[in-house]
């Protein structure tokens, strides 16, 4: 493979090509992960920037048909959008379950739309293991919005909001669990709380719940990233659109406050040291799977389960030698 003509049409703009970069940085072989590498340090110098929008929610909650009623207004208004969709992940094969591209057919059709599904396979958080990398393509081939979609996550997946501009936390109405807006976790770091199905004979029930959790925000200590007002609960309805043009307006004023304070660049560069850890994290879990590391794990782990060494020192020992 030729990375650098690869590089060269992703920063063209080639739908193509980006897919087969995207394929080459999820891939775990030893001499993909060499050329994937070289790839990113490529386009790094297109020096583009998307806003990168990470959506999140329980399951059922509409995301899907959120992002294509919300992609098709961004595409109306001229932008250029990218969807990458995590799905969940078969235990067997470790392919995705839910095909999530062949549930936003419009937009899936739609000129200057990119649709990428990724299996989660055994990654926790809601992301797949090399989504980063993914976005970071993205926004060389010139996305102008990067959405990220992850699987249906609870309180603590919250892995996205380290490669998200934006947090958007999407809630049904009458889920039973409005209390839930008052516990930290997930709810810590949305920037957009958004009430979904607020159409029809669930319009009441929204609402309401719209009002609890804009209550429960009003109680969570106010953040220096913030302008007044932020983080704050609205209703939408993906099925009618509405209230998806006032949420687009919140969320540029919320970025362009963050830019015209700093905080934006400070974001990212936060963002780039905790991927950098990651990637050291991941290193040396890399090691132990090497076949003299394993035999030392296999022959430790017996003496600790025969009671002749503890578990602490049993671990001491094996990273000394690492």
């Amino acid at each position: 493979m030729d990375v650098s003509d690869l590089a060269n049409r992703v920063i063209g703009g080639e739908r193509r090509a980006l897919a087969r970069a995207i394929t080459l940085v999820e891939s775990a072989r030893g001499d993909h992960r060499e050329q994937a590498t070289e790839l990113l340090e490529a386009v790094r110098g297109a020096g583009r920037q998307a806003l990168r929008i990470g959506l999140s929610g329980t399951p059922g909650v509409g995301k899907s048909t959120f992002i294509e009623t919300f992609g098709m207004m961004l595409v109306g208004l001229g932008l250029k959008v990218a969807v990458l969709a995590v799905d969940p992940s078969s235990a067997r094969s470790g392919g995705s379950i839910l095909g999530d591209k062949t549930r936003m057919e419009r937009l899936a059709r739609a000129p200057g739309v990119f649709i990428r599904p990724s299996p989660s396979q055994t990654e926790l958080g809601g992301v797949a293991r090399r989504t980063r990398e993914a976005v970071e393509l993205c926004e060389a081939a010139g996305y102008d919005v990067i959405l990220i979609e992850t699987v249906g996550v609870g309180q603590s997946e919250t892995v996205v909001a380290e490669m998200s501009d934006l947090f958007v936390l999407l809630l049904a109405p009458a889920g039973g669990d409005e209390l839930q807006g008052v516990k930290r976790g997930i709810m810590e770091i949305a920037d957009l709380i958004l009430v979904n199905k607020a159409d029809g004979d669930l319009k009441p029930a929204a609402k309401r719940t719209c009002a609890d959790y804009a209550g429960a925000l009003r109680l969570l200590r106010k953040r220096p990233q913030d302008p007044p007002g932020f983080p704050k609960a609205m209703l939408v309805s993906a099925v009618t659109g509405e209230g998806l043009a006032k949420a687009w307006e919140e969320m540029q004023h919320l970025t362009q406050w963050r830019k015209a304070h700093g905080v934006w660049d400070d974001r990212r560069a936060e963002q780039a040291r905790h991927w950098f850890l990651e990637e050291v994290r991941q290193g040396l879990l890399a090691q132990l799977n090497k076949e003299t590391v394993r035999e030392r794990l296999e022959r430790l782990g017996q003496a600790v389960a025969k009671g002749d060494i503890t578990a602490t020192n049993a671990a001491r020992e094996l990273l000394r030698g690492l």
